[in-house]
């Protein structure tokens, strides 16, 4: 635990600095006066601030922003971020708020924080099928106001059919660090739209989003297969057999596939978005000898839609701060792993000390459509992954121990190939993460500094692993 409380006595240290500067008062003053009509800002000391106001995610990591602001329009965005500005805080936005490092209250004590919850607008163009949602919006309330509009959908995170959701954004309205209020899209502010596709949280504040639209898959079945309490030769068996299978290039992209390992159990689940018939052709249950399985047949999206909410709600507690841990890392089809490797991993962690029996490992497959995208082409630089890791570990009692980080440390460090550039996806933090700029944006890290450099020179949206200016 030495090193995670250093970490946070230093981010600790450093905002004390910032709170207690003598612009503190003048900070308020502008604050209240930037949400007279509407909206709602709350300071450090506020009755029930932390509860209430501040809400973290991870209870890990202590964070006292300065200031919570609650805006009801783009306009009082803008504002506020000339308030902090003028006044040398600096700003991050917080929309759904599941930062794993409470980055989306800027990462350390002394930021404002821009709650967008109130930015709720939704409108849908039906002659082109692109919708405009509020920056505020959570993905459950879009998915429905989707479906209210016209039977339409799009990606929640990455689907091999569909690509990534930030792929399916052609328009944005962004307010940046010179409170000025920009459109940006492939023809306007062209260097803020590949950014926010991927970095957004140190460029700006995104306050309404313009998405194309895929019509609603029809049927779909949601498969389970389950091993529990296998061998250590049998569930690192199962789990070649899985990797060999996703890692096919001739794989349909119709069907998405995650493997969960928890304590002696191995879970293989996803969705297929096609009819039974074609789900049965595929013979799934054979790719997966000694596991047991079950199919689910949905006849309507928000059917299936409300099952992910409720599988997602038993992971990491859904919306329910904790404490705990997470890292990422990543393969593509040229690095996978080796069966060496596999097994390796597997008895690793048959044997380890964990300090928790709440822990998991996602192995989340990407490929499909994300793939096709050059990797150029947005922030979002992990193009040519095939397979994505997110390990967790869990704390109900208290903080996190030194040895849980130990072991998702070494978990990590195993299966990471070392002739091969460490990626982690952007949007799972990791705050011990040395080189996480690099790690998150890769070979598009050169090109953000650069605009960072050009649209916020002194760094107003920040967190500690976000992108710094280029040096002018």
């Amino acid at each position: 635990m030495v090193v995670l409380r250093n970490v946070l006595l230093t981010l600790g240290v450093a905002s004390t600095a910032i709170a207690g500067n003598s612009n503190g008062e003048k900070l308020k003053t502008c604050l209240k006066y930037a949400l007279t009509d509407s909206g709602r800002v709350a300071f450090a000391g506020d009755p029930l601030y932390q509860v209430a106001d501040v809400k973290r995610y991870n209870l890990n990591i202590p964070v006292t922003p300065a200031a919570v602001t609650f805006p009801t329009s783009s306009h009082q965005v803008a504002a506020i971020v000339k308030c902090a500005a003028d006044n040398r805080y600096h700003v991050q936005a917080k929309s759904g708020g599941h930062s794993y490092a409470n980055y989306c209250l800027g990462g350390t004590d002394g930021a404002v924080v821009v709650d967008l919850k109130n930015l709720q607008q939704f409108s849908m163009d039906n002659t082109n099928w692109h919708a405009t949602i509020g920056g505020g919006t959570l993905l459950g309330d879009v998915t429905q106001r989707l479906h209210d509009a016209g039977g339409r959908a799009m990606s929640h995170g990455t689907c091999p059919q569909f690509g990534a959701a930030l792929d399916h954004i052609v328009g944005a309205e962004v307010v940046l660090a010179n409170s000025s209020i920009v459109h940006a899209s492939e023809s306007e502010n062209q260097d803020v739209f590949w950014a926010i596709k991927g970095a957004a949280s140190g460029f700006g504040i995104v306050t309404e989003f313009t998405v194309r639209t895929e019509p609603e898959p029809g049927t779909a079945v949601k498969y389970e297969y389950t091993l529990k309490i296998g061998s250590t030769q049998e569930r690192a068996s199962l789990f070649k057999q899985w990797q060999a299978y996703i890692s096919d290039p001739q794989l349909t992209r119709k069907l998405a596939s995650t493997l969960t390992l928890l304590e002696d159990t191995l879970i293989i689940t996803g969705t297929f978005f096609g009819t039974e018939e074609e789900y049965e052709a595929l013979d799934i249950g054979g790719q997966f000898p000694g596991a047991n399985g079950t199919a689910i047949v949905f006849q309507d999206w928000l059917g299936l839609v409300g099952d992910w909410a409720e599988e997602a709600a038993l992971e990491l507690g859904g919306g329910v701060a904790s404490n705990f841990y997470s890292k990422s890392t990543a393969w593509t089809p040229k690095n996978i792993m080796s069966n060496e490797t596999i097994d390796s991993l597997f008895d690793y962690i048959d044997t380890a000390d964990k300090g928790t029996l709440i822990w998991f490992l996602l192995f989340d497959f990407q490929g499909g459509y994300t793939n096709d995208i050059p990797t150029d082409a947005t922030a979002y630089a992990h193009r040519d992954v095939l397979l994505w890791l997110q390990s967790y570990s869990i704390n109900l009692l208290g903080s996190v121990s030194q040895t849980q980080i130990d072991f998702l440390d070494q978990v990590n460090k195993l299966i990471t190939p070392d002739d091969h550039p460490y990626a982690a996806y952007p949007g799972y933090v990791d705050p011990l993460m040395s080189n996480g700029a690099e790690a998150y944006w890769g070979s598009n890290l050169a090109r953000l500094q650069r605009i960072k450099g050009d649209i916020d020179p002194d760094n107003v949206f920040r967190n500690p692993q976000s992108p710094m200016p280029a040096l002018r």
